[in-house]
């Protein structure tokens, strides 16, 4: 109660109106952090714990009679988020007088003119549109948050370690520059239901921790959940009389029975799978005469579109499911809804947890549901499908999530040049010109480019010379050149992230489908694409074509693993499940099974496998002609094994996790690794070298970079040296 007679009057009577008996346990502890305006806050806390109105209530009570300039500054990752808190806020900010204006590329343009003219009340604002108004608009935006008080950054889970996240950060210290407020700074407060290692997180709030972070989490953050996973078998030929249906078309009729009627999030990991999923299921509802429940929501459909079913969701009348991909893991207020469905092993603990948010309604457990298909053996399976490894994968991630409450934490020691090189641009526009020194100090040493040494910096700034991004006057301050005036007066220029680019894969005159750039992909690998198993003979940078031909080697893996994202955490989970042979979970004294019937016998053929290979006890094993690497640890690790085996001659490619080498035995590729580790390790820059230039491109401005500095930031993302050689230390040094 004393922290709720803290807040403004006019915030306690929209309180009572909300009809609510209390503060939720996050929204009372955050009051007091909050309105001291003296530290940084994180509040962490599930989906729909409150944690909005947690910063909210607070923040409006100190700004209620500030006349003068925005007194907090809202950054959301998305548009529709925006107007979702616009929405929310409206009431509250009713009964305060005060204004709220959302400011995106979609917003009214008499709203935004409204604020431009008199800037006083909440900014609601993605990171593009902030950019923009501080490269054109400087002045204006100096006068306007002089009286700034409060910054909240929004599902901050989505920006740590990422280009839109650096650039955030960036953008909110150059604010701070700008404001003279450098020694006297903005209190940030984050938002997120997803956070990994907590203690680590006020370190990417604020890089240079010139104050302190309060974290604020809740005692009672543990809801009921129900899971349950069910198997399904992918026939080997749909021509037999005795086959049943593909194992697409099962999971499709089990996704109708489970949610006609209801509202459900389905995540289908890709946006083909999603609109094909979709599409049957849409089939299903025409061949049964019934009204279609069933709408495909991803990144590429029309904005249209997507608001129409996220209008649908929001009802919560009409029976709604979504077939979607990550479009709908982050905050729209979709409203909760019956269960979440995953049909393919999830890219991470993280986002499992993140969807799992939007399920449990009317305080009603969350539902999560696993429908999981693998690959019917024969006598030419591969050794991944004989491992169900997908299966064990989505066990592991469900452990992970239930018994041991972890989620992967961000990876904040990548380099991020290519968005270095974009603010590097846009504080040289804004500002007209500036000295290097000054350039270094803004972004390097006082910003969150704090990996990035003076040697880093001046090969940066001399190519970008090179290329007429920048140039240098006689007085020694840089300003924009030819080419950098062309890119920073581009409409695209606010955005730094890009979608990577995708190569296409062809083989002879027929294009069999595309890949994007990010893949680790060289020549002689072998590649899954259409089912099938394909050798890559050549890579056409230029015209971004990968050549491939066919080839043997049993029929292919239906689970090819999901890029470079797996952690360490999540394969050792995986090893541990296999070496117990039990994935249950205990609940004082029981087992809680939640695996249906044929899982459970897709469970015992992987372990079965496990244990007659041999993986127990022994790394490397011989299956016909080739062997294979398993090494249990996340996909940096792996890619560094794999390339490191294909810079000594091997032929080797990784499915999942697994490293398959060519026509060779487990003593020669023993031997050696240890040889490596006896004579020179290559570091993470070293083995990114082996790669083609074009392919370490990936990220909106790479093309702009030297290969030396493109090969040392590629390096750091993709590869993990130190754990690939304590890996070979630990498990094959006799």
């Amino acid at each position: 109660m004393d922290a709720y007679n803290k807040l403004d009057k006019r915030v306690q009577k929209w309180i009572f109106r909300q009809g609510w008996a209390n503060l939720r346990e996050i929204q009372s502890k955050a009051i007091q952090p909050i309105l001291s305006a003296d530290r940084d806050v994180l509040i962490s806390a599930s989906t729909a714990a409150g944690k909005t109105e947690a910063f909210f209530l607070p923040a409006c009570s100190a700004i209620a009679d500030q006349e003068q300039g925005f007194g907090i500054l809202y950054v959301s990752p998305l548009k529709a988020l925006i107007n979702d808190q616009c929405r929310r806020l409206e009431e509250l900010c009713d009964m305060l007088d005060m204004k709220v204006t959302p400011w995106h590329g979609d917003s009214l343009q008499s709203k935004k003119k409204q604020a431009k003219s008199k800037p006083s009340g909440v900014l609601l604002i993605t990171p593009e549109s902030f950019e923009s108004l501080l490269v054109r608009e400087p002045g204006w935006v100096k006068q306007s948050f002089g009286n700034l008080k409060y910054i909240c950054i929004d599902e901050f889970h989505a920006f740590i370690g990422t280009e839109r996240g650096q650039q955030l950060l960036s953008l909110l210290n150059r604010l701070e520059h700008l404001l003279n407020r450098i020694s006297t700074p903005i209190p940030r407060v984050a938002l997120s239901a997803t956070l990994g290692e907590l203690e680590k997180v006020p370190l990417s709030l604020r890089p240079n921790q010139t104050i302190p972070c309060e974290t604020i989490t809740s005692s009672k953050d543990r809801s009921t959940l129900k899971v349950q996973v069910k198997g399904f078998n992918e026939p080997i030929d749909l021509t037999r009389s005795d086959s049943t249906e593909p194992a697409e078309y099962q999971i499709c009729q089990e996704i109708y029975r489970l949610c006609r009627g209801g509202s459900h999030l389905v995540f289908a990991n890709s946006r083909n799978r999603t609109e094909s999923i979709a599409a049957q299921l849409t089939d299903f509802s025409e061949q049964k005469v019934v009204p279609n429940e069933f709408f495909p929501h991803h990144g590429s459909l029309a904005k249209e579109l997507r608001e129409e079913l996220e209008l649908r969701l929001q009802k919560d009348t009409i029976p709604t499911t979504a077939i979607c991909t990550m479009t709908l893991e982050l905050g729209i207020d979709i409203g909760k809804v019956n269960s979440i469905i995953q049909v393919t092993a999830p890219h991470s603990v993280s986002s499992l947890r993140q969807r799992l948010g939007r399920s449990g309604r009317r305080n009603s457990p969350a539902v999560l549901r696993m429908l999981i298909s693998e690959n019917e053996l024969n006598v030419n399976s591969n050794i991944i499908d004989k491992l169900r490894l997908e299966l064990f994968q989505s066990l592991a991630m469900i452990r992970l999530l239930i018994v041991r409450n972890w989620y992967e934490p961000a990876d904040t020691t990548q380099m991020h040049l290519s968005t270095l090189l974009h603010q590097t641009l846009a504080v040289t526009a804004q500002w007209g010109s500036i000295r290097v020194e000054q350039l270094y100090s803004l972004l390097c040493e006082q910003g969150p480019f704090n990996v990035i040494t003076i040697p880093h910096f001046k090969q940066l700034l001399t190519q970008m010379g090179s290329t007429k991004l920048l140039q240098q006057l006689r007085s020694g301050e840089l300003v924009l050149g030819i080419e950098g005036e062309r890119l920073v007066n581009s409409h695209t220029f606010y955005a730094v992230f890009n979608t990577p680019e995708e190569y296409r894969i062809v083989t002879g005159n027929k294009t069999l489908g595309s890949l994007p750039v990010n893949s680790l992909i060289l020549k002689d690998q072998h590649i899954i694409l259409g089912g099938r198993r394909w050798r890559v003979t050549d890579i056409d940078e230029e015209k971004k074509v990968i050549n491939v031909v066919s080839t043997k080697g049993g029929r292919p893996p239906k689970f090819n693993g999901s890029g470079m994202s797996v952690h360490d955490v999540v394969r050792q989970e995986m090893f541990n499940i296999y070496t117990s042979g039990d994935y249950r979970i205990e609940l004082g004294d029981q087992k809680i099974n939640f695996v249906d019937d044929n899982a459970r016998q897709l469970f015992l053929e992987g372990s079965d496998f496990f244990k007659k290979s041999g993986l127990n006890y022994q790394s490397i094993v011989q299956s016909g002609q080739h062997c294979y690497l398993f090494s249990w640890m996340g996909d940096k690790t792996v890619n560094s094994l794999t390339v490191l085996l294909m810079r000594g001659g091997f032929v080797a490619s990784s499915f999942a996790g697994v490293i398959e080498i060519q026509k060779t035995s487990p003593a020669v590729v023993e031997r050696y690794l240890l040889d490596v580790i006896n004579d020179h390790f290559p570091d993470e820059t070293e083995l990114a070298e082996v790669l083609p230039e074009q392919q370490k491109q990936i990220e909106k401005y790479d093309k702009y970079i030297t290969e030396a500095l493109l090969s040392e930031g590629y390096g750091k993302k993709a590869f993990d040296s130190l754990a690939a050689k304590n890996w070979i230390l630990d498990n094959l040094s006799s």
